[in-house]
């Protein structure tokens, strides 16, 4: 069934790749074609099986996310939002995700950051917040925002004295859509902000460290954070590799005037080429090589290790850097073909801009990295 859904990500990327244009066009998912996204399993690759999921290796995921950005980043970059969301079901009542997953085509999206308040009320919590970066929320029939909780007007605190922080689910019709999402790359993913104000969240709809401990599976001893940021990679190299096999394309048909040879017959050209192809499939291997050494340590029976994290973190830094790199080069390579919005290489490098600019690979992560390969003292929180 694993491999099905592989399979099938290849085979979507194929069919959903003519409607680039107008999935950006109209800055967000079209409704048919999220449908079908759900439909076909890919919101669901990390949730439990007992509530309809498949609960994919993380290396399985990364790959469906690659597959699909092969054909449209957008649809990707959804797909991964509503899988790492899925996270967070582990601390959530067995109820609560029932009713999430109610529906096989079910796609919930969120933000982590804790930019609402919820204030302690009989059954629950009453909340107000606006959260920006919302990828796929217009589509979404639930949508999750992290949230400080109050009680009686002041701040709870967790067992580490500082503020207590969940990730409250609202319903589809809690939620405001705020029309924010005019963007250089990525227009195709509704990464509108939303709000909500004064709404009543029921207590099973919670989820925190102080919710519940999730299962004792490897999805959840893997670290938390990896699978968001493995899924920006996942992004960057599935955009790396349609945009290294549209500018082989061009430059096979495409002549400079006065010559009767394709570009493909001059040496520069064919240096790019193998240069691109040499950057981007070693920067994959690293990157699905530390994801393997991860889940491999979170099949025993302790944790994974931060050496594990390191190295993962790390590995997406340099897969989005290389990767970028890559679609430069492309772009670069088939020259003024590049520059209309006809051209796929023009959003593809629109995409990979904006694909660097999530705080999960930036500069600092390798900074981090380099330290904790120091052995220097290291604040890895989050990490």
């Amino acid at each position: 069934m694993t491999d099905d859904l592989l399979t099938r990500a290849r085979a979507f990327a194929v069919e959903i790749a003519p409607r680039s244009a107008e999935i950006e066009a109209a800055g967000r998912i079209p409704a048919d074609v999220s449908k079908a996204m759900g439909e076909a399993g890919f919101y669901r690759l990390y949730v439990r099986a007992p509530f309809g999921g498949h609960e994919v290796s993380p290396r399985l995921g990364a790959e469906i996310v690659e597959a699909i950005a092969t054909g449209d980043s957008a649809c990707a970059w959804v797909t991964f939002i509503a899988i790492t969301t899925s996270l967070a079901f582990g601390r959530l009542s067995d109820e609560a995700v029932a009713a999430i997953m109610s529906r096989p085509d079910a796609l919930a999206t969120g933000v982590f950051a804790a930019n609402g308040r919820a204030e302690r009320a009989p059954g629950g919590f009453r909340v107000t917040g606006r959260w920006d970066w919302g990828s796929g929320s217009p589509n979404a029939d639930w949508i999750g925002g992290g949230c400080a909780i109050y009680e009686d007007g002041q701040p709870v605190a967790n067992s580490a004295g500082t503020p207590r922080n969940h990730m409250l689910f609202f319903r589809r019709d809690q939620v405001t859509s705020l029309d924010t999402w005019d963007a250089f790359g990525l227009k195709g993913t509704g990464s509108t902000a939303f709000e909500v104000r004064d709404v009543f969240v029921e207590e099973r709809f919670a989820a925190g460290v102080q919710v519940k401990t999730p299962p004792d599976i490897p999805l959840y001893r893997f670290p938390p954070f990896s699978p968001l940021a493995q899924g920006i990679g996942a992004v960057a190299l599935g955009i790396g590799r349609a945009a290294i096999d549209e500018a082989v394309r061009v430059v096979k048909e495409k002549r400079r005037g006065g010559s009767s040879a394709p570009l493909a017959e001059r040496p520069h050209t064919q240096l790019e080429v193998a240069r691109a192809e040499a950057r981007l499939r070693s920067a994959r291997a690293f990157f699905y090589e530390t994801i393997d050494a991860g889940w491999r340590a979170a099949q025993g029976p302790g944790t994974v290790d931060v050496s594990h994290s390191r190295d993962m973190r790390l590995a997406v830094a340099y897969a989005v850097t290389e990767a970028r790199a890559v679609v430069d080069a492309m772009y670069t390579l088939a020259g003024g073909t590049s520059v209309y919005a006809a051209s796929s290489l023009q959003r593809r490098l629109r995409d990979i801009h904006v694909a660097t600019q999530h705080f999960m690979v930036s500069p600092n992560v390798m900074e981090t990295a380099g330290r904790l390969y120091l052995d220097l003292p290291t604040n890895t929180a989050g990490f």
